[in-house]
């Protein structure tokens, strides 16, 4: 917003510098950009009067002339056809900056000496008349600068205002910010008409048929009106905030936008057809051509001012070309209305037109303020343009827009600002920007905040009022009272880095995939049609199709690592990945999104050839790798299985996870045909565990556990049992047979004789026995062992190597 201090003061005393000024805008939150002063280069530019007049010696068009400032006679050299002895015109001394960039200095014109330069208006930027020197009132005082003498010395202020304050996009509404600061009362324009031509119902009409677009609008019309150049005073106010002068009415319009922050429009009355107004919205595709002459297409939520036939005016944003004012115009009717800001915004962003008008409406304007407004424009249109004001006005108004009634809470804003301010201090800094406040106790005050206060619809805007009135700068610095502590880590975040930390001890590097992937990346995976990880979330709008769905497996992820890896050499690689999947949900809008723990496992079993050799990783790594990680969940009834397997990995050389009877993971070597559609050359072991299933089994850690006082006795067991049968199901029968004596069963041997025709093999199994009171003998622990061989020959139909 361009104020002009000059025109500021026609509302309100100023009793402060202009620095003071700033400052204390910038602290009631109106942050000022800029200041200057108007025309800089007219304080080197002084009333002259021209003494005597001669021809140049050396040039037919030239005239020398003799100018005085009152108290120093200048030689200059000047080709102005008007230019005579007697006349006051403004005299451009050396040393001044112009308009148009140039300096001026003495110099010699064809030989004369030239001490400055007298000047047209256009030259001062101050008029478009270049035919001449400018011929100035006699009675001007001589010497004096030429700002100073025309009185139009002004200061130019740029305040930025944010998206919430339209009220102040208006010199009224800096006006009152002033008037707040400062103390001084606030004066408004006079609005003041004198009603004298015949009643306007007689002449014109509005219909609204969009009152949410348009919950207001009031016209009134004038008749008589003369068009034609705007006074001195209305150019200069309005060449002060950067607005071209157009002509007397359709400045008064800029005028008031200025002033009063109202957007009017005028319309030529006798292009109306049927004289009539009508507000409706648009037809999609509709077409219509603005006053900058182009024709724009219209959409259907487009809001369209229209006379009884078409549209005149694209609402809250530009008139037509067909109504515009003209200078055989002698009727005019005048706009000020009330449009919804949502709906300016949306049009202007469609159609990709913007004005001063849809600015303000964009932003809010005053709904109580338009018939102020209305009657402020058809005053001044009659005072510059003559005429008479037709009796009465149209204000259709539906439904009346009200104001929020709000209770302000004393100490709740001391306490949110750190001040002790009572009750009347509130009530006083309230009241001067116009809110109607009533004290209701010690404690409370009640608030209806003004119609052009849009912005106000809570008590905690009501005590930022406060704040930036009583000034940011007077609030104390206070700092909050907290504890500060440390919380407890989140058990689930602890174990989750335990197992990193695991694993990268293992030597495994923990890698961060994309949550996205493609859907062909699953499909690879040989998922069956009803498995719910083939059927992903999708996502909306895909940055490529390789990441158009959210992965429901961390292992298409590593494959891919995998590759890249090994196209750059890398071959021996451990990496893993602890994240979230997301699985869809039936009848849900969002995925249930689980932690899952996913490694691989590819190339040899010790890279660095110093420490180890060249065998390769193999289903034992994976498997020791996977029961590490577990132990950190001290688990109950952990079992390997080569059930219920993924579909991605080798029957052959892998296993399920299940705990509890619940399936927590997989673990195995990735199917040759599967490794191949990732463009992976060679044997990749991989698994994947449900970490939040798993987690879910967790039990307490064993804090002590006493060592045992007496000896353990340990007996073997090789049996030769049919190739088929899993080496778990005599371990698992052996120790459900409850013996109080037994320790521990373990495998410690697996043998495959070529003469057996690879139909049997021998499993060796190592049975502990240990007593907490005493020491075994070996006739007992005989007798126990014989007769756990036994129950195992008979039930498996094994024999003893």
């Amino acid at each position: 917003m361009i104020v002009s201090l000059k025109w500021l003061h026609n509302y309100v005393d100023v009793p402060l510098s202009v620095e003071e000024l700033i400052h204390r805008l910038t602290m009631v939150g109106l942050e000022v950009e800029g200041v200057s002063e108007l025309n800089p280069h007219l304080k080197g530019v002084v009333a002259a009067r021209v003494e005597t007049v001669r021809p140049h010696p050396r040039a037919d068009r030239l005239h020398l002339c003799d100018v005085s400032d009152g108290q120093k006679v200048y030689q200059v050299v000047c080709g102005a056809p008007n230019v005579k002895e007697g006349i006051v015109a403004p005299l451009a001394l050396p040393g001044t900056q112009m308009p148009n960039g140039m300096t001026l200095q003495e110099t010699k014109l064809r030989g004369e000496l030239s001490q400055g330069m007298l000047c047209s208006q256009k030259e001062l930027g101050l008029g478009e008349d270049a035919g001449g020197i400018w011929h100035l009132p006699d009675d001007l005082p001589l010497g004096v600068p030429l700002s100073k003498a025309l009185d139009i010395e002004d200061t130019i202020v740029e305040v930025s205002i944010t998206p919430n304050r339209g009220d102040c996009l208006s010199m009224l509404g800096i006006a009152r910010e002033v008037s707040a600061i400062c103390g001084t009362p606030l004066r408004y324009p006079d609005s003041s008409v004198q009603e004298k031509g015949p009643r306007i119902e007689n002449l014109a009409s509005v219909t609204i048929d969009d009152p949410v677009g348009c919950p207001r609008y009031a016209a009134r019309v004038v008749e008589g009106i003369t068009i034609g150049p705007s006074p001195r005073w209305l150019k200069e106010s309005l060449e002060a905030v950067g607005l071209r002068s157009i002509n007397n009415i359709v400045d008064v319009t800029n005028y008031i936008l200025m002033e009063m922050g109202q957007p009017l429009h005028a319309f030529d009355f006798d292009s109306l057809r049927e004289n009539r107004i009508v507000v409706r919205k648009a037809k999609a595709g509709e077409r219509f051509t603005t006053l900058d002459g182009v024709e724009r297409v219209l959409f259907d939520d487009t809001l369209l001012i229209c006379d009884g036939v078409g549209p005149v005016a694209i609402a809250g944003i530009m008139g037509g070309l067909d109504s515009e004012i003209t200078a055989e115009t002698t009727r005019v009717l005048i706009e000020s209305a009330y449009f919804q800001p949502v709906c300016i915004r949306r049009t202007g962003k469609k159609i990709g037109l913007r004005s001063e008008s849809s600015y303000r409406f964009e932003r809010g304007v005053d709904p109580e303020g338009v018939l102020r407004a209305l009657d402020r424009a058809a005053r001044l249109m009659v005072e510059v343009g003559g005429g008479e004001i037709a009796t009465g006005r149209i204000d259709v108004y539906p439904n009346p827009i009200e104001k929020p009634v709000l209770t302000l809470r004393v100490d709740r804003t001391n306490r949110y600002l750190g001040t002790e301010l009572e009750a009347s201090q509130m009530a006083q800094v309230l009241k001067s920007i116009e809110m109607e406040v009533k004290q209701l106790n010690e404690n409370e005050l009640q608030v209806i905040s003004p119609s052009f206060r849009p912005d106000i619809t809570r008590e905690v805007d009501l005590t930022e009022e406060v704040a930036r009135l009583v000034g940011y700068d007077k609030i104390p610095v206070t700092y909050p009272k907290a504890d500060v502590c440390a919380a407890p880590l989140d058990a689930h975040f602890r174990i989750r880095q335990e197992a990193k930390n695991l694993l990268q001890g293992f030597g495994f590097f923990e890698v961060l995939n994309y949550s996205f992937i493609s859907q062909e990346s699953l499909r690879r995976l040989k998922f069956s049609a009803d498995d719910p990880r083939l059927n992903p979330v999708p996502v909306k709008n895909p940055l490529s199709e390789d990441q158009g769905v959210m992965r429901t497996s961390l292992i298409p992820g590593l494959l891919q690592t995998a590759r890249h890896n090994f196209g750059h050499r890398n071959e021996d690689l451990r990496i893993f990945e602890l994240s979230k999947v997301f699985l869809p949900r039936e009848g849900e809008l969002l995925p249930f999104e689980p932690h899952h723990l996913a490694g691989l496992m590819a190339g040899k079993r010790d890279p660095h050839l110093l420490y180890g050799g060249e065998a390769e990783v193999e289903f034992t790594d994976v498997k020791g790798v996977v029961e590490s990680v577990l132990e950190l969940f001290f688990l109950n009834e952990l079992r390997f299985v080569a059930k219920d397997l993924p579909p991605y990995l080798d029957p052959s050389l892998s296993a399920s996870v299940f705990c509890s009877g619940e399936c927590i993971g997989a673990l195995g070597r990735l199917r040759p045909e599967v490794a191949e559609s990732f463009d992976l050359k060679r044997n990749i072991f991989t698994f994947e565990l449900d970490f939040d299933k798993t987690y879910s089994f967790k039990r307490s850690q064993p804090m002590f556990r006493s060592l045992p006082k007496f000896p353990s006795v340990a007996r073997d067991m090789a049996l030769i049992v049919d190739e088929n049968l899993p080496v778990q199901e005599p371990l698992d029968f052996i120790g459900k047979q409850e013996e109080p004596l037994l320790e521990r069963v373990d495998i410690f041997d697996i043998y495959r004789n070529p003469q057996w025709g690879g139909k049997q093999k021998s499993v060796g199994y190592r049975l502990v026995y240990r007593s907490a009171d005493r020491s075994l003998t070996d006739e007992e622990v005989n007798e126990i062992h014989n007769r756990l061989v036994q129950k195992v020959l008979d039930v498996f139909h094994a024999t003893l190597r």
